[in-house]
């Protein structure tokens, strides 16, 4: 093997010094630099979206802080009109209620002097019906024709002496 023949190991190594220099240049020169750049770039486009990340996040929290607040805000707002609303209905009820008793308390009035009269009305009636009841009566009973004054006469007299 021509390899391992000592006559031809200083140009191999020669070639291999010339080799390994070359290489050496073309990594240092172009391949590192390359993938350096790659890294670099990697790493400065891992921690813009690690930046974007944290200001979204800042963001989707103060958006949740704000929403949290409105939210609280209507919600005192809603109680607020709500106890508005039912303070307003019971006026509203108390001034109907008081309306109501008004006319009721008018109608009871009306139905009471409506009976008075109905009564009085009534009571005019009956001394009248009763006349004529005891006019026929005695016109029947007795065959006499009694005045319509001694009539009214007696029946006053008999509810006087009732009453």
């Amino acid at each position: 093997m021509p390899q391992l023949n000592f006559a031809d190991f200083p140009p191999q190594l020669v070639w291999l010094a010339i080799s390994f220099v070359i290489l050496y240049i073309a990594m240092a020169k172009i391949a590192i630099p390359r993938i350096s750049e790659v890294l670099e770039g990697r790493q400065d486009r891992i921690a813009k979206d690690l930046d974007e990340a944290r200001r979204l996040s800042e963001e989707s929290e103060q958006a949740k802080t704000e929403y949290e607040a409105a939210l609280e805000e209507a919600r005192s707002k809603a109680h607020t009109m709500v106890a508005g609303l039912k303070a307003e209905l019971a006026k509203e009820q108390d001034a109907s209620k008081a309306e109501l008793e008004a006319k009721l308390a008018d109608n009871a009035k009306a139905a009471e002097e409506s009976i008075a009269n109905a009564k009085e009305t009534a009571l005019a009636n009956v001394k009248s019906i009763a006349g004529e009841a005891a006019k026929a009566a005695v016109s029947k009973l007795v065959s006499l024709d009694v005045s319509d004054a001694d009539l009214n006469a007696a029946v006053e007299a008999n509810l006087k002496g009732k009453a």
